[in-house]
This record gives structure tokens, C-alpha cells and sequence, in this order.
């Protein structure tokens, strides 16, 4: 087995997006290291046993510290000879890329959670983006893997990697035990109603995520104000905080702004995500982009109802009319009409909730996920690690390949 670096921007990443993989390769024999920047989740990390580096890694492009970034990932990498580089989310993947090739590791396996490029961006802004994705893909990356079927699809038509070099990956959670509606009780989700200070007669939509614009977190709050003016027994559950390595801090502004309404409850971090699904009505995630929201399939393998904008990852979860509704991005106005329309529905409540808990168990499995990148990992290191071939071996094969019209 081999020894192997995810690379992130974060720690709250690792938990939110790399545990399973983490622990499924851990089980498989390998051993698996996490660079990322400290945000104060190390400690509980290695108390699971987990090892990380801390790497302090911008989440933007500022060169003086990218740079610095490169070489710290650089001398870990010369230090730790690892046989393979995983690296995740936008800035981290092109320092982690740039690091390996420097260093020499190979192979580097690149998994897009979510192309940072979107058709909300201005066109010399998307071009830019566009181009420092598919330079990296087609130059850095041994292996893409596109957790967005149309990210998949859009990497294979603009060639940016040959065609067996990408995979589409997909994205799920734990559907058959964490992520399930029988293991949260009903006197359980009642508890935490009643810890949020939330009534059990009131109606709760729910939110979480990082608390920033692109979040479409403000279309949110105009929607909410709106539909909490027509109606008293309306929640809105806020969960997700503002970190200090955000690009957009404005909303710390929204949090405070949250506060001082009686109908919005704000939890900060959380880790209890099934517990609060479970208590609550309907999930929301208005998005101006995403990759395939991790989120929303949580919210489906709970049963719950979904409104979500109509843009790429949320469109390949939520199936208008099926599962939930959508909307175009940055229209609160558009916002506040499905919500209103579930707030106002028990029984579409109910059907689409059945709904989505039916295409999440489908669709949004995350053993396969894991599986296939268990594999890939084993095949990729099996390679690299296999004995070089005897003289015998080199001079049968040659004698082959010469009567099929080929040398290798």
C-alpha cells in the first residue's frame, strides 16, 4: 500500500468533505496524510488519529503567500516521500499541483469539487478562470476527478485532460445509517426544536453552509423577511459561521443583522447536521455556484423538501417539480415564491421529501464514491510500485509488440 497527501485550504474541509475518504483509504492498508492551514480542528483531527501538517494556505490568489505556500508543500513533500498528491479546492489544488511537480511526486490526482468558473462571473473573469483550470488539468493533473456530471462533461469535450484521465466521481453521503430519517427519533428532533428555542407548531427552512455571499445568503435574507412579515410561525435556520480566511467577510455584517430578528436562529458551526435536518421543514441553498453541494444530499437522504437555484451541481440533485424547486440565482423574489409555496403545502412537503429520500439513496450513495476512489488509488500505486520487468520479460514483450507493429 502507499503513502498518500490530500492537500486542502482548510481543516474545516477535511471534516466536511475528506473524513470518509480519509478513513476508507486508512482501512484499505494506506497511510494518509492532510496538509492544510490550522483553523482550530487539528486537535480534535488527531485525537482521531488523523496526521496533518499545517500549512498556511490563502484562499485567494496572493502571490507572496501562494509562494510560500508552494515551498512549504514542496520541502513536505521531499520530506515525506509520498507515491501519491491529492489535492481539493480551488487555490490549494493549484499550489498542491505546482508543489508535486517541483517535488517529483507523481501521481497527482485531482478532485473538483466544483469548478470555480461559473455563468455569473464576467466573461474576462470566467475566461481567466476557465483557463487556469484547464492549463492546470491538462499539464499538472495525472488523474481529474469531477464530482459534477457536467463539470465532467464540459472537461471532456474542451480536452482538458485526455478523455481516461477523467472520471466523473459524483458525490454522496452516508445514506444507510448517519444520513438516514429513521436515526434521528422524532423526540430527538424535538429536543433540539426545543434547545434552538424553535416551537414545535413553527415551520423551519433551513440553511447551512458557509455564510457568504456567493451562498446567495443575502437573496436569502430579503426572501426570508418577506415571507416572515406574512407569517409569525416561520423559522429560518441559519447554520454555518463566517471564517477568517474567507475572501467575503461581509457576512459577519449578516450575522449581526440576524441577531435582532426574533424569526432567524443562528447556530454557528455545527456538527449535529442530521440531528438539525431532522427538526426542520424544508432546506434551502440558493447558491450563485456550486460543484454538487454536499449539503443537499444530506438534506435528501433526511427527506426533506429542496429549493435550490437552477445552476450546474444543484440541477443535477434537484429535479424541478420532483424533489423540490428551483430558481435563477440572485432573484430573492424568486426566493421567496418557492418558499412560500411549500411553506404553504404540507402534502407537496411530503411528496418531495419522499422524493428526494428515494434519489438520494439512488443517486447519491457515498460508499461507491469511495469505492471507486479506493480503486483508483490501488490501481495507480500498484503500478508505480511494481517490480521492473526481468531481461527475459523486456525481451518476450518487445518480441510481441514487434509482431502486433509496435515497440514500447
Amino acid at each position: 500500500m502507499g503513502k498518500i497527501l490530500q492537500i486542502c485550504a482548510i481543516d474545516r474541509s477535511v471534516e466536511s468533505l475528506l473524513l470518509p475518504l480519509i478513513e476508507k483509504l486508512t482501512d484499505e492498508g494506506h497511510e494518509v496524510h492532510t496538509a492544510c492551514t490550522d483553523t482550530g480542528r487539528f486537535a480534535s483531527l488527531r485525537a482521531m488519529g488523523h496526521v496533518l501538517w499545517h500549512i498556511p494556505i490563502k484562499r485567494k490568489i496572493a502571490p507572496v503567500s501562494n509562494c510560500r505556500s508552494i515551498h512549504a508543500l514542496y520541502r513536505l513533500m521531499k520530506q515525506e516521500q509520498y507515491d501519491a498528491v491529492h489535492v481539493h479546492t480551488p487555490i490549494a489544488a493549484v499550489l498542491g499541483r505546482v508543489a508535486a511537480k517541483l517535488a517529483g511526486v507523481h501521481p497527482v490526482i485531482y478532485t473538483a469539487h466544483g469548478y470555480y468558473f461559473h455563468d455569473g462571473m464576467s466573461r474576462g473573469e470566467y475566461q481567466f478562470y476557465y483557463g487556469l483550470e484547464k492549463w492546470f488539468a491538462k499539464h499538472l493533473t495525472d488523474y481529474l476527478l469531477l464530482q459534477s456530471r457536467e463539470d465532467y462533461e464540459l472537461s471532456v469535450q474542451e480536452g482538458f485532460a485526455p478523455p481516461e484521465r477523467i472520471v466523473h466521481l459524483g458525490n454522496g453521503v452516508d445514506v444507510e445509517r448517519r444520513f438516514h430519517p429513521q436515526a434521528v427519533t422524532s423526540e430527538e428532533a424535538a429536543q433540539v426544536r426545543a434547545a434552538l428555542g424553535i416551537g414545535q407548531e413553527e415551520l423551519v427552512i433551513a440553511y447551512v453552509g458557509r455564510m457568504v455571499s456567493e451562498k446567495g445568503i443575502f437573496e436569502l435574507l430579503e426572501a426570508f423577511h418577506r415571507l416572515a412579515r406574512e407569517s409569525p410561525r416561520v423559522r429560518l435556520l441559519l447554520v454555518g459561521e463566517v471564517l477568517a480566511s474567507e475572501r467575503d467577510q461581509r457576512g459577519q455584517d449578516l450575522q449581526q443583522l440576524c441577531l435582532s430578528h426574533p424569526q432567524i436562529v443562528l447556530t454557528g458551526f455545527r456538527s449535529d447536521i442530521p440531528q438539525l435536518l431532522a427538526a426542520s421543514d424544508i432546506f434551502v441553498l440558493p447558491s450563485h455556484r456550486e460543484g454538487l453541494p454536499r449539503s443537499i444530499i444530506e438534506a435528501m437522504a433526511m427527506g426533506k423538501p429542496i429549493v435550490a437555484t437552477n445552476i450546474r451541481g444543484c440541477r443535477e440533485e434537484v429535479t424541478d417539480g420532483v424533489n423540490g424547486l428551483l430558481v435563477e440565482p440572485k432573484h430573492s423574489e424568486y426566493l421567496y415564491k418557492a418558499l412560500k409555496k411549500l411553506a404553504l403545502d404540507a402534502r407537496l412537503r411530503e411528496a418531495y421529501g419522499q422524493n428526494s429520500r428515494y434519489l438520494a439513496e439512488e443517486h447519491f450513495n457515498e460508499r461507491h464514491v469511495l469505492d471507486r476512489q479506493a480503486r483508483l488509488f490501488a490501481e495507480l500505486i500498484a503500478a508505480k510500485t511494481k517490480p521492473p520487468r526481468t531481461e527475459k520479460e523486456v525481451d518476450e514483450r518487445i518480441g510481441h509488440n514487434r509482431s502486433v507493429g509496435h515497440i514500447p
